[in-house]
């Protein structure tokens, strides 16, 4: 990716690495689509349109999530339990059950938004940050 990320391959594709700022930013993006999404739509509109938001959603929140996960050197696969307890717990935490998936939401805040990525190449591809 030399440095430059494109939209279409940044939520389109599990494919390479991603660097922190741009997953934030990217995260950021889909986080702040969700919530205009939900105070802008009414409750008969959001039955209606939420089969095609939602899942479009899910899918480009799993596609940053497996690029991140890569650069940090485990498999795209965890991008699924973050997505579902992200869901649990989404708008805000009720009971144990989201209580543990909200130590799994801040896990991944720790690991994804915190942490550097593994500084050389691995086997997802080259360091996102090397030219």
């Amino acid at each position: 990716m030399n440095g430059q990320v494109e939209l279409g391959d940044l939520f389109l594709s599990a494919k390479g690495r991603l660097s922190r700022t741009p997953f934030l930013m990217s995260a950021a993006m889909l986080i702040a689509a969700v919530v205009i999404y939900e105070s802008i739509v009414g409750v008969t509109l959001h039955w209606l349109t939420g089969w095609i938001v939602y899942p479009a959603v899910f899918f480009f929140g799993a596609c940053i999530l497996a690029k991140r996960l890569h650069d940090r050197g485990h498999s795209g696969w965890i991008a699924g339990l973050i997505l579902t307890a992200l869901v649990a717990v989404w708008p805000r935490p009720y009971g144990f059950f989201d209580f543990l998936f909200m130590l799994v939401v801040i896990w991944a805040v720790i690991e994804l938004g915190v942490l550097k990525g593994e500084a050389g190449p691995n086997r997802f591809g080259e360091n996102p940050l090397r030219a």
